[in-house]
């Protein structure tokens, strides 16, 4: 504490009528400098189906405001518009995406002790290579998983229900009647997987030999998309027999009794994951950490898995789930075995080389047009 020299009387009663109006204007100063500390809401960039209201509740009960919300629909998309200067604070990439984000300096790592949901998450993704940032912090946040492979009409194609192999996309039988999503990071590594080849660490002959099998199945196809609405129509109606599809698509159509299985080959099948990743520069680094949070909630966990048919990375919350929406999506209560047997889709190098061949290969082949329901 200030101490104050004795003085005069004067001087005493000066500070008398001088010491109010002193404490008055420092009490009006405080109140405008707190007022300056307000940020704006957050901005949250994410794939549309994850911003809905309840990976946001969280934050808005402590914040008693709603974040922004920027839906993207491709990540080459999002990462252009952020390059052309958007700067969101929390960004919904996926984990073969993100190092992308990372290298062009995008991201800042998110100290994870301030995360309370943190250990809630899979001790396999909290654990994927390439995350750690190092002193308790990581680069990208595991929020949600899914999975890559073939969902078939069992009463069109039996003898693949059976057999669980991918080879039926082609079989001469089923000329026209098979599709594969338009992504590279699900075609490629999975027509690179039927030829024995990874993906991931192709040679310049590897990668020769997997344009050839792309080449043969482009014949094959009766469209390319990953439209699930379009692969759903498609199956349901028996125009398509198998499609290259996410869980998802497996999931509603079992819903509605269709005659369906989600292939499952011996070896596993492929993981993607998606996370949650801030930017270098928030607005609030308080604020977006309590979104990042928010997303991991265990409401919004529970919401992932039976309203999107989704795999949360918070499994505490598991507990609460019915057994018969696990049986819907096919997938088993022990979801940390399961993703520890699968195969993590990951960031494809010289990706855009890739990209290229593939929409060269494929130019030539038809997009649906979904119909009515």
């Amino acid at each position: 504490q200030c101490r104050l020299r004795r003085g005069s009387a004067r001087q005493s009663l000066l500070l008398v009528v001088i010491r109010p109006l002193l404490l008055c204007g420092l009490a009006a100063l405080a109140l405008l400098v707190g007022c300056g500390r307000k940020t704006a809401p957050p901005t949250l960039f994410q794939w549309e189906d994850y911003a809905d209201p309840p990976f946001l509740a969280d934050y808005i009960k402590t914040y008693h405001e709603t974040p922004n919300v920027v839906p993207f629909g491709d990540e080459d998309e999002a990462f252009a518009k952020m390059q052309r200067g958007f700067k969101p604070d929390v960004m919904g990439p996926c984990y073969y995406e993100f190092p992308r984000w990372k290298e062009a300096g995008l991201l800042q790592p998110i100290d994870t002790a301030k995360l309370k949901n943190w250990n809630k998450l899979s001790p396999t993704l909290r654990h994927l290579p390439g995350i750690d940032a190092g002193n308790g912090k990581v680069w990208f946040v595991p929020h949600y998983w899914g999975n890559t492979s073939l969902t078939i009409r069992t009463d069109l194609a039996p003898e693949y229900a059976k057999s669980q192999s991918w080879n039926i996309l082609f079989d001469p039988k089923y000329k026209g009647r098979v599709s594969v999503l338009d992504g590279v990071d699900d075609t490629v590594p999975f027509i690179a997987r039927m030829i024995g080849v990874d993906a991931y660490n192709m040679s310049d002959a590897d990668w020769v030999k997997v344009q050839a099998k792309l080449k043969a199945l482009m014949p094959q196809l009766r469209f390319v998309s990953s439209d699930d609405t379009a692969l759903a129509q498609g199956l349901a109606s028996g125009e398509l027999v198998a499609a290259m599809s996410w869980r998802e698509t497996f999931a509603a159509l079992r819903r509605e009794h269709k005659p369906v299985a989600y292939l499952e080959p011996p070896g596993g099948i492929f993981t993607y994951v998606c996370g949650l990743v801030m930017h270098k520069n928030p607005s609030d680094e308080a604020k977006a950490l309590a979104l990042i949070d928010s997303a991991l909630s265990d409401e919004a966990a529970v919401y992932t898995i039976e309203h999107i048919a989704g795999g949360p990375a918070n499994l505490s919350a598991m507990g609460k789930v019915p057994d018969q929406v696990f049986a819907d999506l096919g997938i088993p209560r022990d979801l940390e075995g399961f993703l520890r047997n699968g195969i993590f889709q990951r960031r494809l190098k010289n990706k855009e080389k890739i990209i290229e061949a593939w929409t060269d290969l494929r130019a030539g082949v038809a997009s649906p047009e979904p119909k009515r329901p």
